[in-house]
């Protein structure tokens, strides 16, 4: 099977995963609507499905660095649709946090073997990296604009239709997952040699978890935050909600373009800083700009967010599986635990008040990065051994143009 050909099957199968991750914002103004739910409640929601995934998603890193599980990617495909299906059709509030917690641990489950099977398609390409990881901002885009187009013709109770894109997701990823079954079969070495850096991962993944805070407290609350600033339009809410999704896409491709012309831990440190101001615009700045301002920090949050996998992946070139649910996973999902926070401080005051410190996020993200380096580039076993055991050679770092 060709590269490109592979990767694409996988980017629209983390497509069809991450799609679940945007729907839980996205059904937030519904559970408003619908049922009446209080800021804090849906903060709870949100909540629901992070917690659970920020404790299972390294306990799946640990375990396909240990075996290879490659049955994981289709089982929590499904299960990540399910939970979402099923969440709207109690009225139970109980039962509606089970339910997302389900999705969350399927979203959880996926990832870091997702990102393993993804390295091995791609031969370690960079670029090939983007274009998955691109497949996940794309299912967060289109989150919006799927629980929108059914939830608000037929109300709560059509969530179970939400699960189509799980069943698809799950069928594709079985052509490459064959595909690589064929060449472990053939004894294809594709084992990588390096040291690992485990003080540059610590920091990688602190600036990750300060990302990740800005990022899903601005997705939990951004469209409720645009229908008051638009008089109380639901369309605003939704238009800014997949504005803030979309961006991620352009901010996706845009990062594995710049990372070609300079190293990743560079462009990364330049996007957190615009980030700074952008974010400090979503709050402040009045009427119909805020679009502007939340496109201008999508692209900016996630220029980086290809690059940071690779480089976890980098950092702990022995450990990729556990790399790649800290980076993809953990750090991720550790920012919905801020949501209720935000959620009652928004109760207590106002969202523009809960908002603001989200400002500060991106200014620590980009401190952080100040003190990384760019890491070596770990060269395929086999290829280390064909430099006549010369070790130093084999671990020499790449030139930031090479990926």
């Amino acid at each position: 099977m060709p590269r490109n050909r592979a990767i694409t099957l996988l980017s629209v199968g983390h497509a069809c995963v991450d799609v679940y991750q945007g729907a839980v914002a996205a059904l937030v103004p519904f559970f408003v609507a619908e049922r009446a739910y209080s800021y804090a409640a849906v903060s709870g929601i949100v909540l629901a499905a992070s917690v659970l995934s920020s404790v299972a998603q390294p306990v799946f890193g640990v375990l396909t660095d240990r075996w290879a599980m490659p049955w994981l990617l289709p089982l929590s495909t499904v299960l990540g649709g399910v939970g979402i299906a099923l969440s709207g059709v109690s009225g139970s509030y109980g039962l509606t946090l089970a339910f997302v917690a389900v999705s969350g641990v399927g979203v959880a489950a996926y990832h870091p073997e997702s990102a393993r099977v993804a390295r091995l398609a791609s031969g370690g390409s960079h670029s090939a990296m983007g274009w998955f990881s691109l497949g996940g901002n794309l299912g967060f885009a289109t989150a919006p604009l799927m629980v929108s187009a059914v939830v608000a013709t037929g109300g709560l109770r059509l969530t179970p239709l939400l699960a189509v894109p799980a069943l698809v997701g799950s069928v594709l990823c079985l052509p490459v997952l064959r595909e690589l079954e064929r060449r472990r079969s053939r004894g294809s070495s594709t084992a990588a040699v390096g040291r690992d850096d485990k003080a540059s991962f610590v920091k990688l993944s602190l600036a990750v978890v300060c990302r990740s805070i800005v990022f899903i407290g601005l997705s939990t609350f951004v469209s409720l935050y645009a229908q008051q600033r638009m008089d109380g339009s639901g369309a605003a809410g939704t238009a800014a909600l997949f504005v803030l999704y979309i961006g991620g896409a352009v901010g996706s491709v845009l990062g594995g373009s710049l990372a070609g012309r300079w190293d990743r831990v560079t462009v990364s440190r330049w996007s957190y800083l615009v980030s700074v101001a952008s974010v400090a615009g979503v709050v402040f700045v009045p009427g119909p700009a805020l679009y502007v301002f939340v496109a201008l920090t999508s692209v900016a949050l996630y220029v980086p967010f290809s690059l940071q996998v690779t480089l976890g992946q980098d950092y702990l070139p022995t450990r990729v599986g556990t790399a790649s649910g800290i980076t993809l996973g953990l750090t991720v999902s550790i920012g919905g635990l801020a949501s209720p926070l935000i959620g009652r401080v928004a109760d207590a005051t106002s969202l523009r008040t809960a908002l603001a410190p989200l400002i500060l996020m991106p200014a620590l993200s980009w401190l952080l990065f100040r003190s990384l380096p760019e890491p070596a580039v770990p060269q395929p076993r086999e290829a280390a051994h064909r430099k006549d055991d010369d070790s130093d050679a084999a671990l020499a770092p790449a030139r930031p143009g090479d990926h």
